[in-house]
């Protein structure tokens, strides 16, 4: 393994393609890059949004629609649906709403000229259609370049969802089950696999014992 470390966070990047997490902190600075350097910050704080409160692939945030984070009443919901029709392998499921993610769909709800189709893309393009995920992959490229965070893709919101998710799990009285759920992975294993270790979690278990 080797070790990496910087301004992110110290963490051991696994062979293979593991995309690594953000800390608190490196969050923060992404959020503060794309409100202050992004041409749509609105957007754009959506998509970071989506991606590490809610635990979306770039596929899903692209496929997200107006109607699966409203109520019957047009509201903003306390709830998102990930349909099974832009779910990977029909993976659809409920996230609760994190707050950050409610406020940043109202601000960019109230920039609309008017109330959203609830059929109409959330995150759009330029031109004014559904953005594809490449074009998310992307996003997230350049943003991580100018910030100089080496090691992160597109997929480091998720797996810093699910690993933040994971090691609340005591507070929260619940199970990796419920962190599966969210995920939308039909094995545990898999939900394994994302979860970045702790070090220094697993001295003070061993201190424990």
């Amino acid at each position: 393994y080797t070790l990496y470390t910087s301004t992110i966070s110290a963490r051991v990047l696994m062979p293979g393609s593991q995309a690594l997490l953000l800390t608190p902190s490196a969050v923060r600075r992404l959020l503060k890059h794309v409100l202050t350097h992004s041409r749509y910050p609105a957007r754009d704080r959506v998509i970071v949004a989506l991606s590490f409160r809610a635990g979306l692939r770039a596929a899903e945030i692209a496929g997200m629609r107006w109607r699966m984070v409203l109520d019957p009443y047009g509201k903003v919901a306390d709830r998102l649906t990930v349909e099974d029709a832009i779910a990977k392998r029909r993976g659809g499921r409920i996230v609760p709403m994190h707050r950050e993610l409610r406020a940043a769909l109202i601000a960019l709800r109230a920039e609309l000229d008017h109330p959203p189709e609830r059929d109409a893309p959330i995150v759009t393009s330029e031109r004014g259609g559904p953005m594809r995920a490449g074009s998310i992959v992307n996003l997230f490229a350049g943003w991580y370049a100018a910030l100089g965070f080496e090691g992160c893709s597109s997929h480091s919101g998720r797996r810093t969802f699910v690993t933040t998710a994971a090691r609340n799990l005591a507070k929260a009285g619940g199970s990796l089950r419920d962190v599966q759920l969210l995920a939308g992975h039909r094995q545990l294993a898999t939900t394994e696999r994302y979860i970045q270790g702790d070090t220094h979690a697993q001295r003070r278990l061993i201190a424990l014992l």
